[in-house]
């Protein structure tokens, strides 16, 4: 039999999920992770795993990771020390930046602008010039190249960037600063920006290439380093890393250009949810992954998530492919507190994290978090992720309590109750921002939640949204593991051509599309895939002439058949867009300002999980009852054990389904079904008991 491994490091929980892809069956582990070095609490997790499932780490095949390496090392700020190399006359370019400030009013007046990960010190001009049109106006000055990198080899820099003006239309002048590089700074990593972004807006290629050298060098050694660890247990396979668009990257490509990771850990979470959706037999939902820092959600239609050209972390905004993830400070260990000058109730973003943790944990921590509010009410369980974490009630009853002695509450019930109702409205700000401010009526879609807090809140987001159903995933608390495992590798190339279409054609078009699919080919090739096994998807950043932003549309290729259709469709593709976006449309002239390719490799031919059928009643899975507070007083609900349901059992609410790594609150007036591939699926039960779109 052959093994795939998902591997997902929360700011939590380590989620490893052992996947048999014959038969789809599913080895589970959740272990705390380990911040001081993460690969202690993966090989840790994948050990349990296999010993979950009686095998031999020599039985494991690929092992595909989700990481936050790097979005730890931008969050935390300890990166490398980055020298930049600029041509003369822009050393400035990171301390200029954009003239944009975030928030209302009072951020003109209290906000702290972030340093660049570059120093001014640390940056460097040097003699030569390109034109925007790839043309030579000064040829590159190699003794000032030497001098310069000289200068910062005597500061200590720790990585290097280089960004040239206009090198996105002629990389050549950064290819030999680097090659000198190599003389003069030896083994240090450096970033090239016509490699990780040949796009034009100097500010916005420099800065991503400057995020790229920051971060290099903590994920090239945490990369080679699991490698190593991998194959020392005995672990045969190659190590494959998320990328932020949801495909795999080989450890190595990924340590080259690791600013394409900064979403792998949010992207692994929607890929599993496509993936269960589909199974489902759903192919528009929204994504609801509620961790212990954080929750994430983003939208997916027609099976497909929506895209972004920037990928946000903290306060650095890079120009890297992601999928759209919306992320608000609101977990199971988001602390809720009472500011002395408002005497009001707020919960997050402040954290609890893995350490000290919940009170409920019984680890040292005394400050009311979510996860508390949800243990005075009842909703969890005294243990935890197969028993590996008890909880202590009384402890969290103990922490909750400070907030009614903060507030007029008149009770530990009310003040739980209060901080669930606020750390739920937080949440639902996120899912509005990914479907009704981009156009979308959530009421359209399904709602997918997972994470190890997310089914908790699912049924109470679901109520708020009017997304039905609720979609509970098996294993919810691992499945961005799941995504891990059951993605496919990718890559893409780019290219910026800043063209009006009065200035194309289609032929013209299709050889640079031609030209983008060998390059996005050509890395997955390296790595062992077929090239008959890849396809190439391909989108375009176009805009009205005069306007100062792009919209990215996808190309449809096959209007690129000779026939003179292909720019229309294009430009009807933009149109539309465009009046969702924004509810009308210009008459300028359509321009396209880059075109890029992105080529996949085959998804993993793992087979789907089925149920054993069974019918409506569901008795066989209760385990007992438990007295539990919703809607301002107590009620009992019934305790069901999730890996005792059939197929088709309903569970009416409201009711508590435990597992080994989530657990599931359906409230009154509401219904799970057991779908056959495994999913809850959780409508109100008014709602007509027919399937709908379920397959």
């Amino acid at each position: 039999m052959t093994y795939r491994l998902g591997v997902d490091v929360g700011g939590t929980f380590t989620d490893i999920l052992l996947v048999d892809e014959s038969s789809g069956e599913t080895y589970r582990a959740k272990t705390p992770s380990t911040p001081h070095d993460q690969s202690v609490g993966v090989l840790r997790g994948i050990m349990q795993a296999c010993a979950a499932a009686d095998i031999g780490l020599d039985q494991v095949g690929d092992v595909m990771h989700g990481t936050t390496i790097a979005t730890n090392a931008i969050l935390e700020g300890k990166g490398a020390r980055v020298g930049l190399v600029t041509t003369r006359g822009f050393r400035q370019v990171l301390q200029i930046a954009r003239s944009f400030v975030p928030g209302g009013l009072a951020g003109w007046i209290i906000w702290p602008k972030p340093e660049p990960l570059a120093a001014l010190e640390d940056t460097v001009e040097v003699g030569g010039r390109i034109a925007s049109d790839g043309t030579v106006v000064e040829d590159l000055d190699e003794d000032d190249v030497r001098a310069a990198l000289d200068k910062l080899a005597a500061q200590g820099v720790e990585a290097l960037s280089i960004s040239l003006i206009n090198s996105y239309a002629n990389p050549e002048h950064e290819r030999r600063v680097a090659k000198v590089a190599q003389e003069v700074l030896g083994g240090l990593t450096v970033s090239v920006s016509s490699s990780v972004l040949p796009e034009l807006r100097e500010y916005e290629r420099t800065l991503t290439t400057v995020a790229n050298a920051y971060v290099q060098p903590r994920v090239a050694r945490y990369t080679a380093n699991l490698s190593e660890q991998l194959t020392e247990s005995g672990v045969g396979g190659k190590l494959y890393i998320l990328r932020s668009d949801g495909g795999l990257a080989s450890a190595a490509t990924a340590a080259d250009n690791p600013v394409s990771l900064l979403l792998s850990g949010p992207a692994g979470g929607v890929s599993g949810a496509a993936w269960v959706a589909e199974q489902a037999g759903f192919s528009d939902f929204l994504t609801f992954d509620m961790g212990g820092t954080s929750t994430d959600v983003a939208l997916v239609q027609d099976r497909v998530p929506r895209i972004g050209r920037e990928t946000k972390v903290g306060d650095l905004t890079v120009r890297a492919t992601s999928v759209d993830v919306r992320t608000v400070g609101a977990g199971g260990g988001s602390i809720a507190h009472v500011p002395p000058l408002t005497q009001a109730l707020r919960v997050g973003p402040q954290s609890a994290g893995a350490v000290p943790g919940p009170a409920a944990y019984g680890q040292g921590g005394v400050e009311p978090t979510v996860t508390d509010a949800n243990v005075v009410l009842g909703y969890l369980p005294t243990s935890l992720a197969g028993g590996e974490v008890t909880l202590d009630r009384a402890a969290a009853a103990a922490a909750v309590q400070t907030i009614v002695d903060a507030t007029d509450l008149g009770s530990v019930e009310e003040a739980a109750e209060g901080i669930i109702d606020i750390v739920n409205e937080n949440m639902l700000g996120a899912l509005r921002l990914v479907s009704v401010q981009q156009g979308f009526d959530p009421r359209d879609f399904a709602l997918v939640a997972f994470g190890g807090a997310g089914p908790l809140h699912a049924n109470a987001l679901g109520r708020l949204t009017g997304a039905w159903p609720v979609i509970i995933p098996p294993s919810p608390g691992v499945l961005c593991a799941y995504g891990d495992a059951t993605t496919s590798m990718r890559d893409e190339a780019v290219r910026t051509l800043m063209r009006p279409f009065s200035s194309l054609d289609d032929d013209a078009l299709r050889d640079q599309l031609v030209e983008l699919a060998d390059d996005a080919r050509a890395s997955l090739i390296r790595d062992g895939l077929s090239e008959s096994d890849l396809t190439v998807t391909y989108a375009a950043d176009l805009r009205y002439h005069g306007q100062g932003f792009e919209i990215p549309v996808a190309i449809d290729a096959s209007a690129f058949d000779g026939n003179g259709g292909g720019l229309a469709s294009l430009r009807e593709a933009f149109d539309a867009e465009h009046e969702r976006l924004f509810s009308f449309l210009l008459g300028n002239e359509h321009e396209i300002v880059t075109v890029r390719a992105t080529a996949s490799g085959p998804r993993p031919a793992v087979a789907a999980p089925v149920l054993a059928s069974g019918d409506a009643d569901s008795s066989g899975a209760l385990v007992g009852t438990e007295s539990i507070w919703v809607d301002g007083g107590a009620v009992d609900a019934g305790l069901y054990q999730r890996d005792q349901l059939l197929a088709g059992n309903v569970v009416t609410g409201p009711a508590v389904i435990t597992e080994m790594d989530s657990t599931t609150l359906v409230l009154p007036g509401h219904a799970a079904t057991v779908h056959p591939s495994g999913s809850l699926l959780i409508r109100p039960i008014d709602q007509s008991a027919a399937d709908g779109a379920e397959g």
